[in-house]
C-alpha cells in the first residue's frame, strides 16, 4: 500500500468554496497532471490579461468607467489565480536544511 507523503493545494476550490487538496504518495497522477495544466493556463491567461490591460491604459483613448471596472475584475481574478499557484508551488519546495 502506498504511503501518503504529499499534500498539494489544487488550482481550484471545492464545491463549498474551500481550498481543494490532492493527497498522494508523491507519484504523478492524472489529477496532478491536470492541476499542472490548469496552473499553466491560469498563468498564461494572467500574462495575456496584463498585456491587454497595459495596452488599454497606454492607449490615447481614455477607457470608460465600465471598461476600467471590467479590467479590474479580470486582473483581480488573474492575481487570485497566480497567488494560489505561487502558494501551491511554495508548499512543494523543500525547506532549507539547517
Amino acid at each position: 500500500m502506498s504511503q501518503i507523503s504529499h499534500v498539494r493545494l489544487l488550482p481550484w476550490c471545492g464545491a463549498d468554496g474551500q481550498p481543494a487538496h490532492l493527497v498522494t504518495d508523491g507519484t504523478e497522477s492524472r489529477l496532478s497532471r491536470l492541476a499542472d495544466s490548469i496552473e499553466a493556463t491560469q498563468l498564461d491567461t494572467g500574462g495575456e490579461v496584463l498585456k491587454l490591460s497595459r495596452a488599454m491604459l497606454q492607449s490615447l483613448e481614455r477607457p470608460t468607467a465600465g471598461e476600467l471596472f471590467h479590467v479590474t475584475q479580470r486582473l483581480t481574478e488573474c492575481l487570485t489565480d497566480a497567488l494560489r499557484v505561487a502558494e501551491s508551488r511554495g508548499l512543494r519546495v523543500p525547506a532549507y536544511e539547517a
